[in-house]
């Protein structure tokens, strides 16, 4: 099995209602990081899976490069946090590498809180199948939807 979606952490909801960390899109710096296609996203998967470099999220299925688009990710920028009508939705500025990046097999990302010790997982976006670049920026064009939404009906 491998990406077939973009999801919410269940781990990381539950953990609003019963704190286990202190996570805050607002505060801390929220990384992405890019990854190929061996890994299958599990959003029933503890908090400590759903992390950067742990379970199927370890840096060897990292796609990075020196410079570029470092391991462990770039940080997201112009952070936003809105509420209306039954829906939150959290999104950022668009997020890209450097001028010369090289990047090959990209099939999605994992949003995460890299303040925290345990670098817990917000969210992981599917792109829709690899994706790359050759000497050039590669850019995680964010939904105008947000990078993470809730709806409440």
């Amino acid at each position: 099995m491998a990406w077939s979606a973009s999801n919410i952490s269940a781990a990381m909801v539950s953990n609003f209602f019963a704190p286990a960390q202190a996570l805050s899109w607002s505060a801390d710096t929220i990384n992405v990081a890019l990854y190929n296609n061996s890994i299958t996203p599990n959003k029933n998967d503890t908090f400590a899976n759903n992390s950067y470099n742990a379970g199927q999220w370890a840096n060897t299925n990292e796609v990075s490069q020196v410079g570029q688009w470092a391991a462990g990710g770039v940080a997201l920028s112009t952070k936003t946090n809105t509420f209306g009508s039954g829906t939150q939705q959290v999104s950022a500025a668009n997020t890209a590498s450097g001028s010369a990046a090289t990047l090959s097999g990209v099939f999605g990302c994992l949003v995460y809180d890299n303040s925290l010790t345990a670098k817990s997982a917000f969210c992981w976006n599917y792109f829709g199948g690899t994706q790359s670049v050759t000497s050039g920026t590669f850019t995680v064009v964010w939904s105008g939807s947000g990078i993470l939404q809730f709806t409440i009906t």
